[in-house]
């Protein structure tokens, strides 16, 4: 899962980004409303978590524009904004939640979770694709309800290939979603994490086929290209 925070507090953003980073997110940070824009229209993130008190563009016109677009990116607000006419005119703008500042860490990312529980309109928070099945809240894989031991990268690996299951995924793709803003991670660290996760998923009879100079795709066991 990765996420966005729009705060132009450095050091309430660094701590957000270090607690997030702890619970196994991949987290980007801007300081701007104009920034904040920019990235959501330029990346693919699965949660917003938006300061309303942006300079160059309020996170309420970052939500608008957002929701202009027919995002459905789920969008939390931090604020220290927090009366109750501030609070209704977020989520009338199209926010899913809304916490204000100062709060405990441990209920910002009980909120994160419930959001990812949420998903986005029409995607299951629960992928099952034969005897595996991941959840993408509690980011946990299963075979036939046993937990298999996956590192964060190999999670953000698997759900990234669940989500697109049976169709091609490009190692551009693979870097984009699992890799934050400036981080050093190469094609052939993609290619280890992906050979990890292979000889892990053989006991759920799934199969991750590699086209070379294409990318991966996740396919059940036995079965052949048409």
């Amino acid at each position: 899962m990765r996420i966005l925070i729009a705060e132009d507090d450095p050091v309430l953003a660094d701590g957000l980004v270090h607690s997030l980073r702890e619970s196994g997110y991949a987290v980007d940070r801007v300081a701007s409303g104009a920034e904040a824009d920019s990235a959501i229209t330029s990346f693919e993130f699965d949660l917003l978590i938006l300061d309303l008190g942006l300079p160059k563009m309020s996170g309420l016109e970052v939500l608008k524009r957002l929701r202009g677009r027919s995002s459905q990116l789920p969008v939390l607000i931090l604020t220290a904004q927090d009366g109750v006419a501030d609070r209704v005119r977020g989520l009338d703008y199209g926010a899913d939640d809304y916490l204000a500042k100062p709060f405990a860490l441990e209920e910002l990312k009980a909120r994160v979770r419930a959001l990812a529980r949420r998903g986005p309109a029409g995607r299951a928070t629960v992928i099952e694709y034969g005897r595996l099945a991941y959840d993408q809240a509690g980011r946990v894989a299963t075979v036939d309800g046993q937990t298999l031991e996956l590192s964060a990268r190999e999670l953000m690996l698997l759900a990234l290939l669940l989500q697109r299951a049976d169709r091609m995924v490009s190692k551009t793709q693979l870097l984009d979603h699992m890799c934050e803003w400036g981080e050093e991670v190469s094609v052939n660290a993609i290619e280890v994490y992906v050979h990890r996760l292979r000889r892990k998923l053989e006991a759920a009879g799934v199969e991750i086929i590699t086209t070379r100079g294409v990318g991966y795709r996740l396919r059940r066991a036995g079965t052949t290209d048409a």
